[in-house]
C-alpha cells in the first residue's frame, strides 16, 4: 500500500481509439499496484494486438514513483515511450500504466509528429481509463446501545462520515470510515458524543474513490 494520504491515478482498464494522418493510435491505461502487474498489462495488450505495427509503453508506481520505466517498441528513440511517461508523470498519476499500439497508415509522421501522436494517444487511453483520487481511510468500528443508534446516524449524517455496513445484535456495531487524518479526531468526537459508552476499535486503512 502507498504511505500516502491521497494519490491520482485511473479507476479501471479502458481504451480508446484516434486516428492521425491514417495511422491508428489505441490509448490503453490500467491501475496497477506492482511493476509485474504493469509487465503482464503491456503484454496482454501486445498480445492482443500481435500484428500492430508498434506497442510503446510507459508506468509510474510507487509514493515517490521509484519505479518508471518507457518503451519506443521499435520507434525511434524518445518519440514514443517518453512522451508516454511525461503525460502520465504531468498528470500527476500513479500506479497507473498506458499503452499506445499503433496500425501504421502508409504515412511517415516525422520524430515531432511521433511524440504528438503518442502524446495524444495516451491522453486518451488515461481519458478514456477515468482519473480518480483515491484518499485513505481507517475503519473504526462503533459499537453502542440501541438508544444511541438514531442519535449517532444525526451525527454521522451531520459531519458526512463515510460508513461501511451496520450490524445488528444485542448492540449496534457501525462501521465507520473517517479519513486516515482525522482518524483521531474522530475517535475522540465519538467517544464524547456517546460520553464514553461507546466500544471503539481500530481497523485497517483502506483507500476509497474521493467522492464515492
Amino acid at each position: 500500500m502507498l504511505n500516502l494520504n491521497r494519490y491520482r491515478t485511473v479507476r479501471a482498464e479502458a481504451g480508446q481509439e484516434i486516428v492521425i494522418r491514417k495511422s491508428r493510435f489505441i490509448g490503453y491505461a490500467k491501475p496497477v499496484a506492482s511493476e509485474e502487474e504493469a509487465i503482464a498489462f503491456i503484454d496482454e495488450i501486445k498480445r492482443l494486438h500481435r500484428t500492430a505495427t508498434h506497442n510503446c509503453s510507459a508506468y509510474v508506481i510507487g509514493e515517490r514513483d521509484q519505479f518508471q520505466k518507457a518503451s519506443d517498441d521499435g520507434e525511434p528513440s524518445g518519440t514514443a515511450g517518453k512522451p508516454i511517461l511525461e503525460v502520465i508523470k504531468n498528470k500527476g498519476l500513479k500506479n497507473v500504466a498506458v499503452v499506445v499500439t499503433r496500425y501504421f497508415g502508409g504515412i511517415m509522421l516525422g520524430a515531432g509528429g511521433l511524440v504528438r501522436a503518442y502524446t495524444d494517444g495516451a491522453v486518451a487511453g488515461i481519458e478514456a481509463a477515468g482519473e480518480i483520487e483515491m484518499v485513505l481511510h481507517r475503519e473504526v468500528s462503533v459499537t453502542v446501545d440501541y438508544t444511541w443508534y438514531g442519535k449517532l446516524e444525526n451525527e454521522w449524517r451531520g459531519r458526512g462520515t463515510r460508513l461501511g455496513g451496520t450490524a445488528f445484535t444485542d448492540y449496534v456495531t457501525v462501521l465507520c470510515l473517517p479519513e486516515e487524518r482525522e482518524q483521531e479526531a474522530f475517535v475522540a468526537w465519538m467517544t464524547d458524543v456517546t460520553q464514553g459508552q461507546a466500544q471503539i476499535a481500530i481497523g485497517e486503512p483502506r483507500f476509497y474513490i474521493e467522492g464515492e
